[in-house]
């Protein structure tokens, strides 16, 4: 059936400590891989007709996580702020940054303004990285982001623990047992490929049968 050539992608990156642990690395080890995860699937997301792709870097509940393991984190994601911005730039990659941030360290708030306001004209693929992002909050604050086309799992697991729920409400679904840090442009392919195979009905009848 006819299919929109660009979808909005959202994926849950899961599975970072497991592929630490899988090599007796510590976790950190693991976001910092799924760190250069996010980089590849950024770059191939475009050539795959994806005009927006939402990461979902950190759940609320993530602050559950031991201290160190959070500060590793936010270390991680300011460093990367720091040397990804040339690379967004370049791609033409607007990055908004969606969650809450009254809990994020000043300084890591600070790097989000600077590198929202500096890829502001981007315009080949928009960007969302879900950080402190609680889709119940959202819903409740009426943070409300645009709907989703296609929403992956990666990691094995099979829920939504929370993000975009209004938004999902009519996305396809498509889990793997890929670990996040070994998911790439191959990976994410696969996933576009189902998701074009898919016939989507919103609640209406397949179009044969509407005929």
């Amino acid at each position: 059936m006819p299919q929109s050539s660009s979808i909005h992608v959202a994926i849950i990156m899961d599975g970072n400590g497991r592929w630490a642990a899988r090599r007796g690395l510590p976790r950190v080890a693991g976001h910092r891989a799924g760190a250069e995860a996010v980089r590849r699937v950024v770059e191939a997301a475009p050539d795959q007709g994806i005009t927006a792709l939402t990461l979902y870097a950190f759940s609320a509940d993530n602050w559950k996580r031991p201290p160190g393991e959070v500060a590793a984190l936010m270390r991680l994601f300011a460093r990367h702020l720091r040397t990804e911005t040339p690379r967004l730039l370049e791609n033409g990659v607007r990055l908004e940054v969606v969650g809450r941030r009254d809990r994020l360290p000043a300084p890591l708030v600070a790097g989000i303004t600077a590198v929202e306001r500096a890829t502001a004209p981007g315009g080949r693929l928009a960007l969302r990285l879900a950080v402190d992002y609680s889709a119940r909050w959202a819903i409740a604050a009426g943070v409300i982001l645009p709907n989703v086309d296609l929403l992956i799992r990666t990691g094995g697991e099979q829920r939504l623990s929370d993000f975009l729920l209004w938004e999902a409400a009519y996305a396809e679904l498509y889990f793997t047992d890929t670990m996040w840090p070994d998911f790439g442009a191959a990976d994410l392919a696969r996933a576009v490929a189902d998701f074009r195979t898919r016939q989507r009905r919103f609640g209406g009848l397949p179009e044969a049968a509407a005929g």
